[in-house]
């Protein structure tokens, strides 16, 4: 699951249009989603955003809940030069605490929006939380450290990597002495090393090694080659066991290689992009939930099944069955391309491969 404010907005008749304005406060776009579905309820708790997702949740009871958190948590005004800048309120964290999140995945181009300081507080806070946090620190070998979760039998280990293809800029590095995030430079021999050395040095038996990676543009199907070929060598050469992609908006391709999951782009799952026109054919307001099912004996994927929802006035609903069923489609012919296919049954997504 990911979580992101929005990217960029988009020109209509009447409404922003992408690249050409841009919103200075999360109140306009409160406005923009209201002009679209009508008056949003005030004062709601901190499950509100979740909706339908925590029921989904309750009757599911995943070991591990892990996200690619695309925001900082900080009160920072230390905006960095980049023209689009997300934060939320440290006050506001209990809506992560709200889904009983086990892992945040910081690695991505969004975390040092408000600088350093932003991106420290932004480690206590989720700290404070009880919350585990991977790929960015107060400095190299924080940044570089797993989210250890204790489960049944072993551990999971949420490894964090940020491609600079995803539009991290590389001087926020983390170094020895100097706070950032995890950084990949290119998908290259010398990234595979050194996720390997990372895993080699924490994985022991009946550990599930998850490689959670943001690389990649916004919108599109396609998949760079260097990014499958990347994906692959984690699996052959870095004991990785889930390669969990993101950066892209809506949900791409998933290929299971070595009886092991790549998930290329999840996609977007809390966002605030009502409103919001441009890029309508991909959907962005249809989400899915991962529920990966891995064999901690030997670390090969059991299961792979996906909850539709719809994101309908800042709130997680199910997808309706038309909707469930241009997902089902749309997921199913970007996994073709990659050897498995989707199906529906009982309303979930399911993953086939061979």
């Amino acid at each position: 699951m990911t979580g992101r404010g929005v990217d960029q907005l988009f020109p209509h008749p009447s409404r922003p249009h992408l690249h050409e304005s841009f919103v200075s406060s999360a109140i306009e776009y409160v406005e923009l989603a209201e002009a679209e579905h009508g008056q949003l309820p005030r004062g709601v708790d901190y499950g509100y955003v979740w909706g339908d997702a925590l029921e989904h949740l309750r009757l599911e009871d995943p070991h591990a809940r892990v996200i690619n958190l695309e925001t900082s948590i900080t009160t920072s005004e230390e905006a960095a030069e980049k023209g689009i800048n997300y934060r939320m309120h440290p006050a506001n964290v209990p809506v992560l605490s709200a889904a009983r999140i086990d892992a945040c995945a910081l690695a991505n181009n969004h975390v040092l929006d408000w600088g350093v300081d932003g991106l420290l507080e932004t480690l206590d806070t989720l700290d404070r939380t009880g919350i585990h946090t991977a790929g960015a620190g107060r400095r190299l070998a924080d940044a570089e450290a797993p989210a250890i979760l204790n489960i049944t039998g072993g551990r999971v280990l949420v490894f964090a990597f940020g491609a600079h293809d995803s539009g991290i800029p590389l001087s926020w590095a983390a170094e020895a002495g100097k706070p950032g995030v995890c950084l990949l430079r290119d998908c290259s021999d010398a990234g595979v090393a050194q996720v390997a050395a990372l895993v080699e040095r924490t994985k022991n038996a009946g550990d599930i090694a998850i490689a959670s990676i943001h690389w990649g543009g916004n919108w599109g199907y396609d998949i760079p080659s260097s990014h499958q070929w990347f994906a692959r060598a984690l699996i052959d050469h870095a004991s990785v066991d889930v390669v969990h992609g993101h950066s892209s908006h809506h949900p791409r391709g998933i290929e299971v290689y070595n009886n092991r999951p790549i998930l290329y782009g999840c996609g977007d799952f809390l966002n605030d992009y009502e409103g919001i026109s441009g890029y309508e054919q991909f959907r962005g307001d249809l989400v899915l939930m991962y529920f990966v099912t891995v064999d901690s004996r030997n670390g090969e994927l059991d299961q792979l099944q996906m909850v539709p929802l719809q994101i309908h006035r800042f709130r997680l609903r199910d997808a309706s069955g038309t909707d469930r069923a241009w997902m089902r489609d749309t997921l199913d012919r970007e996994c073709t391309e990659l050897g498995s296919h989707v199906v529906e049954r009982e309303n979930r997504l399911v993953l086939e491969w061979n």
